[in-house]
Formats: C-alpha cells, structure tokens, sequence
C-alpha cells in the first residue's frame, strides 16, 4: 500500500507540472501579444498585428499538449487508484507510468485542441487577432 501511495505521490507530481507549464504558456501568450499590439499602437503599423496571430497560434497548439499530457496522466492516476470503470480500467505495475497507452477518447490530441478548457481562450484571441487586422488595414 506504501508503494501505491508513493507512485500516486510522482503521478500527481506531474500532473501539477503539466498544469504549470499550461499556465505559464498562457502567460507567455498574453505577454507577446500584448507586446506585439504595444508595437502596433506606437507605429501604427498593421504587420505587427498579423505577427501577433502566430505566436497565439503557436501557444494554442503548444498549450493543447500539455493539456493532452496532463489529462494522459490523469488517466494513470485513475487507474493506479481504482477510480476508474472496471471496464476500462488498465493494468499498472507500481512506478509504471504508461500513458502511451492512453491515446483514444478524450487523450486524442484533436479533442483536447478543441476542448471548452482551451478553444474558447485562443479562439477568441486569434479571431480577435484576425478582425482587428482586416478592419485595420
């Protein structure tokens, strides 16, 4: 039961390292593109505005992997502890982290791209992005 404990201890561990660089990417996002709309107002010029697409582009696609990640290991958790269905439950060894086998569902990458948790922020961003540049320009 000690080990038990312990390997849910590192599984939980990286589920709040995941969850950090999530939000720190978030940050990132915001600061860049606050940066490039800073560049925007003091020149006027549209370009740094279109620039500013990219980088929240980026982030969304950067953000949805540690989201994917995140929910992967979450999935470990569940497993280790006993949380999940008795049908879909997996099999894991103590201090096995296996979460190549978690791929299908809600661990499929594309869903968590458009997931509640993370489409609205970039899409509003990006579409926010993308009408300011053609009525700007």
């Amino acid at each position: 039961m000690e080990n038990k404990i312990k390997h849910l201890e590192f599984i939980q561990a990286t589920i709040t390292r995941m969850n950090q660089n999530s939000f720190q990417i978030k940050g990132w996002m915001i600061t860049i593109i606050s940066a490039l709309l800073a560049l925007y107002a003091s020149s006027e010029n549209t370009i740094y505005i279109f620039i500013a697409i990219v980088p929240a582009i980026v982030f969304w696609f950067l953000d949805a992997y540690y989201l994917q990640q995140e929910r992967k290991f979450r999935g470990v958790y569940n497993d280790v502890a006993g949380l999940s269905s008795e049908d879909s439950r997996l099999e894991i060894k103590d201090f096995e982290m296996p979460i190549q086998k978690y791929q299908c569902g809600k661990y499929c990458y594309f869903n968590v791209l458009f997931s509640k948790t993370i489409f609205p922020l970039y899409g509003i961003v990006i579409a926010g992005l993308v009408i300011a540049y053609i009525l700007l320009n």
